[in-house]
């Protein structure tokens, strides 16, 4: 009997705790109509997927990169929406670069209602071919970067009562997957940020929302870094990139993140299969570490000193993978401007 009340008691405290959590979801949300939003990496991938989804509901944008090509070609496509949209060049590793383009984009729309942290880079790997350059280059990118534009956007969102901040980390930024140690720990980094910040702007009415993504088809496979083995590592990462059981559209991932922005949400971890690793990890972590050292073993091992040498996924593709088996990766680099740079190094 006592068993029976005391699980009767967890399951209607449940229910009354949802009930409250929806409620206060249900408090926070804004509609986007008229917002003005800001996304760094904009020009191309799921920056490019995400500033077409808030054009869609009525938004008002400054994509930020650091390409002026890519950029034009963005700027092109989300204004054939009928969406307000600016383009910023800019190198936001540098910190005056990131206060002045910051700056710049609230006085283009007058307001920054909406700020995304979406810029990225990724090398895959053996840590025998990693050197503190990679590490200093995810971390300024991951890290650096989304704090100078925070750090820059506060002031214009505490003036105006409130805002919203989108950290776009990584399943990688809750579980370090062999063969990505610079993405994983700056990705770490950015988690911890986000996760502090979250608790300490909301009583000024800023939500910062983290997003953990699993793998999404954006076709950012070509743009990516190799070392090592390149053609091997880049056709397993290419490989489980593209395959629909592993990665998700980066279309339904950027309705996601923008739902979850709208509605203040804390958290954000997208794909069943990313959701699973982190329980998981967090479950079992002796069990999940010894997966993850499995892994690695079955991963391509080091090689000559020209693995050190960091090349593009375009630059690393090969027979090795049949080409009907990354179709629908390279379908995407095609939509979201993912070639737009190596058409141009090639004319």
């Amino acid at each position: 009997m006592n068993t029976k009340r005391a699980l009767s008691w967890a399951i209607a405290g449940g229910i009354v705790g949802a009930s409250a959590l929806n409620a206060i979801q249900r408090r926070r949300e804004i509609s986007l109509e008229g917002k003005s939003v800001v996304i760094t990496g904009g020009s191309r991938g799921l920056g490019l997927i995400l500033a077409r989804e808030m054009a869609d509901q009525g938004a008002r944008i400054a994509i930020l990169a650091r390409d002026e090509d890519e950029l034009r070609i963005a700027r092109e496509d989300i204004a054939s929406r009928g969406a307000e949209i600016v383009s910023i060049p800019c190198d936001l590793r540098n910190q005056d670069d990131a206060m002045f383009t910051i700056e710049t984009a609230a006085r283009e729309l007058g307001s920054i209602d909406v700020l995304i942290n979406n810029a990225g880079v990724i090398q895959s790997g053996p840590i025998e071919h990693m050197k503190i350059a990679d590490f200093e280059d995810a971390m300024k990118i991951h890290f650096w970067a989304p704090l100078y534009t925070i750090l820059a956007a506060l002031p214009h969102m505490r003036a105006q009562g409130g805002g919203r901040i989108v950290n776009i980390s990584s399943i990688g930024g809750k579980i370090a997957v062999p063969h990505l140690v610079p993405y994983a720990a700056s990705k770490f980094a950015l988690t911890g940020l986000s996760n502090g910040l979250q608790a300490e702007l909301a009583k000024d009415k800023i939500y910062v929302t983290t997003v953990y993504p699993g793998l999404m088809r954006t076709g950012s496979t070509i743009q990516a870094g190799f070392k090592g083995r390149h053609q091997v590592e880049y056709a397993w990462f290419a490989l489980l990139d593209s395959l629909p059981l592993v990665s998700i559209s980066a279309k339904r991932a950027a309705r996601k993140i923008v739902d979850a922005c709208k509605k203040g949400k804390p958290q954000l971890t997208i794909t069943p299969q990313a959701k699973m690793a982190i329980i998981f990890d967090a479950l079992l972590p002796d069990t999940f570490s010894e997966v993850m050292m499995l892994t690695a073993e079955m991963l391509p091992g080091p090689t000559s000193a020209e693995g050190d040498e960091l090349w593009s996924g375009e630059k690393s593709k090969s027979d090795i993978l049949p080409g009907f088996l990354t179709a629908l990766s390279e379908k995407a680099a095609t939509k979201n401007n993912e070639r737009v740079r190596m058409q141009i190094d090639t004319e």
